[in-house]
């Protein structure tokens, strides 16, 4: 029997390699709503080829043009976050894929877990703002969060060992700065730090992956996710991006999971477990690489790993806050307004004006976000 999912976030990268996956299991898989923030044409496209139920535009003013494009196919066309909360509480629907890019989904993640729905996660900040809440939330309605990242699919798969769990090691390919001086970093164009040496990803989370903020908000995710400690948690530069983690118990037994840089290989394994399908994915030849290196980062060197660190320990809205003053400084860097140094600086400044609070709502989160966004902004004016 065909499982049926809905994807958020269907034209981004994640997106569309989870309806590749969806395209290579036609009998597996039935696609019963689609959403994306503004690209039409390539939503258009992708309802033509998957037929779903309902089809979501958030950007109000493109809708019109994505209703046009698909005029003789019966998908219903909505916009904004009432067409995310229909998508989450379509009775069919028994998978959600969260993979927009920030908050925007938030709200509609809580409804999918309410309305009884599982989570294949690749959308790591709702983790980051909402860790707490939404595992507490998915606990209550008995459902599963299953993670679509690589680390945190790597993680998920060697946890099924038993025994305590002494150290989870997140890996990091270090980006493609990680062997520039300060002084090099400073000077740092927008396309050299979009130029990731191994995955090929969004703009936002290339330049996360380049400033190592990334990792930090992998941290915090993993925190939640498995319910660890930061005491539990380390992070290793390893830059060939063949070891996606490792889990390392307390009989000093090291599991970790292998594979080539493919992210069809997660997100298969999210849309099919407990089952593992076959995929015609690279093989991974270990006697060709010839060598696994590893190293630890260099906090001074990368600071935002640093403040994430700080922000997850720190707990409540902190991690709100971070996530919201990053994702302004780094479109600031993106349009050539900042240095890429300058990342830190702001999120930096914005954590040390925060008055934090205990998480209690999706409100309180939404409103911490706002201002964090605000004064990243004001911050980024004046440098």
């Amino acid at each position: 029997m065909a499982k049926e999912i809905a994807i958020l976030g269907s034209t981004g990268s994640i997106g569309r390699q989870t309806l590749a996956v969806v395209a290579a299991h036609p009998e597996q898989f039935r696609v019963v709503a689609l959403a994306a923030y503004n690209n039409a044409e390539v939503l258009a496209a992708q309802v033509r080829q998957f037929k779903p139920k309902l089809a979501v535009l958030l950007n109000p003013e493109r809708a019109g043009d994505l209703a046009a494009r698909i005029a003789p196919l019966s998908t219903q066309v909505m916009t904004g976050e009432k067409g995310l909360l229909a998508i989450a509480r379509l009775p069919e629907v028994k998978l959600v894929v969260a993979a927009m890019v920030g908050i925007r989904s938030l709200a509609a993640i809580f409804a999918a877990l309410d309305a009884g729905k599982d989570i294949a996660l690749a959308n790591k900040e709702a983790m980051v703002v909402a860790g707490e809440l939404l595992m507490e939330r998915a606990r209550k309605r008995g459902r599963q969060i299953i993670p679509v990242d690589s680390e945190h699919s790597a993680i998920f798969q060697c946890l099924r060992q038993g025994g305590r769990v002494e150290k989870v090691i997140i890996t990091a390919s270090g980006g493609p700065l990680r062997n520039m001086t300060p002084a090099q970093m400073a000077a740092v164009t927008p396309q050299q730090a979009l130029n990731h040496p191994t995955w090929s990803m969004g703009p936002k989370i290339s330049i996360d992956s380049a400033t190592l903020m990334n990792k930090g908000l992998e941290v915090i995710e993993a925190k939640h996710l498995f319910a660890l400690d930061y005491d539990q948690i380390e992070v290793l530069i390893h830059p060939q991006s063949v070891v996606h983690s490792l889990v390392r118990y307390s009989d000093g037994a090291l599991f970790a999971q292998l594979g080539p840089a493919d992210m069809r290989i997660p997100i298969q394994y999210a849309l099919s477990w407990p089952e593992r399908w076959d995929l015609d994915s690279q093989v991974l030849d270990l006697a060709a690489l010839g060598h696994l290196d590893f190293d630890y980062p260099d906090l001074e060197r990368f600071p935002c790993l640093a403040l994430a660190w700080r922000a997850g320990r720190a707990g409540g809205t902190y991690p709100a806050a971070l996530n919201a003053a990053d994702e302004v400084a780094v479109q600031y860097f993106l349009q050539g307004k900042l240095p890429l140094t300058a990342i830190s600086r702001i999120v930096a400044e914005v954590l040390e004006e925060h008055q934090p609070g205990k998480v209690h709502n999706l409100e309180q989160i939404l409103a911490v976000d706002a201002w964090a966004r605000q004064r990243a902004a004001a911050i980024a004016e004046h440098i």
